[in-house]
């Protein structure tokens, strides 16, 4: 029977019946409608070899370490041994994040409390951390003091550093 049909069967049946509204009646008439089909759950986007290259638990997650990079005792004055220092610094955070170590990296904005820069450093313990960040030129100069904590956070992390270079827009030729 059409559905139409249905409805107007259920609202005679139910005035037969002695209903007293017209919304009784309706009710009855949705009633008599056949029950809906529940919705297939919805398809879920989990992709294992992704969860497995960075790492991923079963929640997405993964253990990190993140290193506030504070000023030091030794400031460095400007100049050419400056200069030097922070390009070492950049070249040993490429290195980190080419080994697959430095999930995310930056600096803060300037702060009165110091805080200059942090690293996320895919590492499970404190003491793998403190090994990869003392080559850093800057802190093993006293320029930055590290601090470290653990963190938990999304093993998407992991994909800024592929994503970081697809933002970065080619370097003029020289000329």
């Amino acid at each position: 029977m059409a559905a139409k049909t249905m409805k107007a069967v259920a609202c005679v049946l139910v005035m037969l019946a002695g209903a007293a509204t017209a919304a009784q009646a309706a009710a009855a008439a949705q009633a008599a409608k056949p029950a809906a089909k529940p919705a297939p759950p919805a398809a879920t986007a989990y992709d294992p070899a992704l969860a497995a290259r960075t790492g991923a638990d079963a929640q997405g997650m993964r253990k990190y370490v993140l290193v506030i990079l504070k000023t030091g005792p030794n400031p460095m004055p400007d100049g050419e041994r400056r200069k030097a220092m922070f390009a070492g610094h950049f070249a040993n955070m490429e290195r980190l994040a080419k080994a697959g170590k430095l999930a995310l990296a930056g600096p803060f904005a300037k702060d009165p409390d110091g805080w200059r820069g942090l690293f996320v450093l895919a590492v499970d313990d404190l003491e793998q951390a403190r090994a990869l960040v003392a080559g850093d030129p800057a802190v093993a100069h006293g320029e930055f003091v590290a601090e470290y904590h653990r963190w938990y956070g999304s093993a998407a992390t992991m994909l800024i550093p592929e994503l970081h270079e697809k933002l970065q827009a080619p370097a003029a030729p020289a000329q």
